[in-house]
């Protein structure tokens, strides 16, 4: 018989949502977090579970971080931990009702983390430090040898993990590189030298490796299973090969570590595996080369829960509408899309928005987190656990989410407005991810600057009344949802009623002037002029011409699936028909 063997490799939601795409502050340093992993051990009230005023407490009292900054990291590591939809929302509603800083104090006490992972969540933080010593060897900085990979599977991979939170290669060689530094945070203090490191003949608790499995998981003998990380060991023959000592029930630090180095390797569900191996979907109408470039890869097929990954790649001067069961639970990747209305109308798990521009992504309920990196021009729609928004410029951002939204450094003339769409079957699917319409702290961002400068505020600004427009969801769904869910401000629901009211006063106008067949012939053919002016000028014709349904007969080469979002142009789309210019822009279902 085989001997038993084991591949384990780095889970990819601690990297992707865990990890704040920005470095750390100092005091998050290898260093103090010995110090506090000491701390935490021998206090009352801080082991197995860490309460958020102890970890106030040493965050700001030990660490010297901000109070803002300590719950930033804490409500963090809370998203990544599993709840039911029913508990999120009971949560939410609690959240609420606390009308001062005190009750809500009383109510964020009531919240607990595993002490352990918790301390593996923060060293994760390390992984968007810049090194001085990796910059100078060209891994942070381009290099020509960067620039011209060898083959275009490595050039995919490397132009879609431009940043760390979604190489899949870079996680594996985080954890390669401090693996015994991670190890370290979770021995015993007895198990410690003076100066607060492992001695060799350290050993590891079982509570200590089943911490681990908040970064890994794996599978025996090349099966398809995945398991946690501790469940992997459960098994007799691979807790022998790990050290496991059935009279300390514990793990040899120095054998678990060698058997960690000899069984590590690349997720295989990550984005490398997905643009090699990932299913490929394609669609009609690719006119006049817009299509050519773009890519849209999963792995939602065959990963399981927490792994699946959907990537849209260079979406050029189209409109994508996309609403099944393939995106549901999925983290996504929106990569170099330029020119694009993208509807993903399903309940997603994180969306990045990488190097975007020029662009309106609709997005439906994100339980996470959505990130918005290096973008610009682009205006985005989502109502998500976490909005995060970094190096970007002239973005406008609709948001609900019951966090503050996270400014990280870079950005430049952003606009934060009120969510202010909906589609039929929204509220079902903010249920089924546990998101609720309050608390909505869309207009108090948080400006991130741990150790620098004080952040500018005026990189953005909130999105005036008078500026404020709702947006329709151009397709037909089933469902239930007909307005905006929890209603729009106070402020600009009065902006709409008004802009409502001078139409109704425009057309009371024109009724009581008594025009003739003949005049209101060349009444609507002028109306009808200046309406077209105004969508060239403004681009939305475009986005209207991109509505039109595709030509009859031509099949989906790829993907046989149906979406359930219909695209049907509204009365005004329908008179632009007769004169429609070819622009080569269809609307795509994948």
């Amino acid at each position: 018989m085989d001997a038993c063997t084991a591949s384990v490799w780095p889970r990819l939601e601690p990297f992707l949502l865990g990890a704040l795409q920005v470095a750390p502050p100092s005091k998050l340093s290898m260093h103090y977090l010995r110090k506090m992993t000491c701390y935490v051990r021998t206090r009352e009230g801080c082991f197995p579970r860490l309460g958020w005023h102890m970890w106030r407490h040493i965050a700001c009292g030990k660490l010297q971080l901000a109070e803002d900054l300590a719950w930033l990291y804490f409500e963090t590591f809370d998203l990544l931990t599993p709840r039911s939809p029913e508990e999120k929302l009971e949560w939410a509603e609690a959240l609420s009702q606390s009308q001062s800083p005190r009750e809500l104090d009383r109510q964020r006490s009531k919240l607990y983390v595993d002490t352990l992972q918790f301390l593996l969540f923060l060293y994760l933080q390390q992984l968007n430090r810049v090194s001085l010593r990796t910059s100078l060897i060209g891994e942070e900085w381009p290099s020509p040898r960067a620039r011209s990979p060898s083959s275009s599977s490595e050039r995919e991979a490397k132009t879609s993990s431009s940043n760390k939170n979604w190489d899949d290669q870079a996680h594996l060689t985080f954890i390669q590189t401090h693996l015994f530094e991670l190890l370290e945070l979770l021995v015993e203090p007895g198990e410690l030298s003076g100066s607060g490191q492992a001695l060799r003949d350290s050993q590891l608790s079982a509570e200590a490796v089943q911490a681990l499995s908040l970064l890994l998981e794996g599978s025996a003998s090349r099966g398809r299973t995945v398991h946690p990380f501790h469940r992997l060991l459960g098994r007799a023959p691979l807790q022998a090969q790990a050290g496991y000592s059935k009279l300390s029930h514990s793990y040899s630090l120095q054998q678990l570590q060698n058997w960690l180095r000899q069984t590590l390797t690349l997720n295989p569900f990550g984005m490398s595996t997905c643009l090699r191996s990932g299913k490929k979907l394609a669609w009609a109408l690719q006119v006049e080369g817009a299509m050519k470039r773009a890519k849209i890869a999963r792995n939602t097929h065959m990963a399981p829960p927490g792994s699946r990954v959907v990537l849209m790649s260079q979406v050029y001067k189209q409109t994508l509408a996309k609403d099944s069961e393939k995106l549901a639970g999925a983290n996504v990747k929106l990569h170099r899309c330029s020119e694009a209305f993208i509807y993903l109308l399903s309940p997603l798990r994180s969306v990045t928005l990488d190097k975007c521009r020029n662009s309106t992504v609709v997005l439906g309920p994100v339980e996470t987190s959505v990130h918005v990196q290096s973008c610009e021009n682009v205006r985005l729609v989502c109502v998500a656990g976490r909005l995060a928004i970094g190096a970007s410029s002239r973005c406008t951002v609709h948001a609900l989410t019951p966090t503050r939204p996270l400014l990280l450094p870079g950005n430049m003339a952003l606009t934060l407005g009120p969510f202010h769409t909906h589609y039929p079957t929204l509220e079902d699917h903010m249920a089924s991810v546990g998101l609720a319409v309050v608390p909505n702290l869309w207009d108090q961002p948080l400006l991130y600057s741990p150790d620098g400068p004080a952040p500018d505020p005026s990189c953005y600004h909130i999105l005036t009344p008078e500026e404020f427009c709702t947006l329709v969801v151009p397709f037909q769904m089933e469902g239930d949802t007909c307005e905006v869910p929890g209603g729009l401000p106070p402020a600009y629901q009065q902006a709409v009623e008004a802009r409502e009211q001078r139409v109704q006063e425009w057309q009371r106008m024109v009724k009581d002037a008594h025009l003739n067949k003949e005049q209101r012939r060349q009444f609507q053919a002028l109306v009808e002029q200046k309406f077209h002016q105004w969508l060239l000028e403004t681009g939305k014709r475009q986005e209207l011409d991109s509505l039109l349904p595709p030509t009859i007969g031509q099949p989906n080469p790829t993907d046989h699936s149906q979406s359930t979002c219909s695209t049907k142009p509204s009365l005004q789309q329908q008179k632009d028909q007769t004169s429609q210019q070819a622009a080569g822009q269809t609307p795509t279902v994948c």
